[in-house]
């Protein structure tokens, strides 16, 4: 048996619902061995963040380097960087080594609206490390913020994936999470070859959405570190989060935590 491992370089969640706990809990049900970088130690709940404890540069570049130099990681994803600083180091660190897969999730904001980026890392984001990405998952406010656009439409969707694409980007997949206007849960593809298809899925009524970005983009570098095709990763992460949010757990009075088990669960089920 083989085993497949991935890297997670993002903030902790204490609340357990995202960042790097998401990450592991996520790399593990699907089999995928994952090691990780803090960047940030955070203090959230469902309530919200209470507090935002940065790494050093340094501490977060020789945890990274740590792994690397180690294991043979198949793929990587990058969440809460924070800081320019990070982000440009980061970047820089991964061009030292032979190119894996990386999933960039622009992590910007919590779901209580707590800014989880310096305004000047956004900058740095765009310029270093968006051209390393063989693909990002923007929900649609973080989209917004990165291109400039105002995205409301089908359409502007389709230009802001565009726009991602031409900032260096070999694939994106814009979240439909944020819109209040469809029926379903859509969540837009496209990538540097030209190849773009929709994934919908029904709306779920829940208020326990905590680390549904965090647990999307973790599934999708797990199926990459198994050797998925990213249409077939994105398909799979998308199955993924759904059973996650459908089979909520019920959990702190806030917005809770998405079932990071639940997608096992069904497939056992189905078998």
């Amino acid at each position: 048996m083989t085993v497949q491992v991935a890297l997670t370089i993002a903030g902790s969640d204490s609340g357990g619902g995202a960042g790097i706990q998401a990450d592991l809990k996520t790399f593990q049900e699907l089999g995928v061995f994952g090691t990780s970088a803090l960047t940030a130690v955070t203090a959230q709940n469902t309530h919200g963040v209470h507090g935002v404890y940065p790494i050093q540069t340094d501490g977060v570049i020789t945890q990274i380097r740590a792994v690397l130099d180690d294991f043979d990681v198949k793929a990587c994803k990058t969440g809460m960087l924070f800081s320019a600083d990070i982000i440009t180091e980061v970047a820089a660190l991964l061009k030292e080594y032979p190119p894996i897969p990386l999933v960039i999730d622009p992590v910007m904001i919590a779901k209580g609206g707590q800014s989880l980026l310096q305004q000047q890392a956004i900058q740095a984001l765009k310029e270093h490390l968006l051209p390393l990405a063989t693909i990002v998952t923007p929900n649609i406010p973080e989209a917004e913020v990165l291109t400039g656009m105002k995205i409301q439409t089908d359409e502007d969707i389709q230009q802001a994936a565009t726009a991602f694409i031409k900032m260096g980007a070999k694939a994106v997949v814009m979240k439909g999470g944020h819109r209040s206007d469809v029926l379903d849960a859509k969540d837009y593809y496209a990538d540097a070859e030209g190849q773009s298809f929709t994934v919908t899925a029904p709306w779920i009524q829940t208020k326990d959405t905590h680390g549904t970005g965090c647990t999307f983009a973790a599934a999708l570098t797990s199926f990459l570190a198994k050797g998925c095709s990213l249409p077939d990763a994105v398909a799979e992460a998308k199955q993924f989060i759904q059973a996650a949010i459908e089979n909520g757990l019920k959990i702190g009075s806030g917005h809770g935590p998405t079932n990071h088990w639940a997608y096992g669960q069904l497939k056992k089920e189905m078998h």
